[in-house]
């Protein structure tokens, strides 16, 4: 799509502060963090959101770029995966993404 923010990031024609990616995904910073670590996993293919997603393929290579970008940034002690879908969920970009925070204790309920 060309007026998808994420998938500018993920063919790299906006910059972002990539802190890991494969073939099928990209993980980048969050530019406005909710945590001290606070990282989008994105696939490189565009994805409305998880209500959309139709490969449980990609959906498990994306919970495990997940957990592996949580390893990489040292969240042993334990972190939170969320993805919104649609605009009553929070979905913000209508682009598939997982958020990774950790760093300190997440509280509950969400929201």
């Amino acid at each position: 799509m060309t007026d998808c923010v994420f998938c500018a990031i993920a063919a790299g024609a906006i910059p972002a502060d990539i802190v890991a990616e494969e073939d099928g995904w990209v993980a980048f910073r969050d530019l406005e963090p909710q945590a001290p670590v606070h990282v989008l996993v994105v696939p490189r293919t565009h994805v409305s959101s998880l209500a959309t997603l139709s490969s449980g393929t990609l959906g498990g290579e994306l919970v495990l770029a997940c957990a592996a970008v949580a390893r990489s940034e040292g969240l042993g002690d334990g972190y939170r995966v969320v993805t919104n879908a649609g605009e009553d969920g929070g979905q913000a970009v209508a682009h598939l993404h997982f958020h990774v925070l950790g760093g300190r204790r997440m509280g509950w309920p969400p929201g």
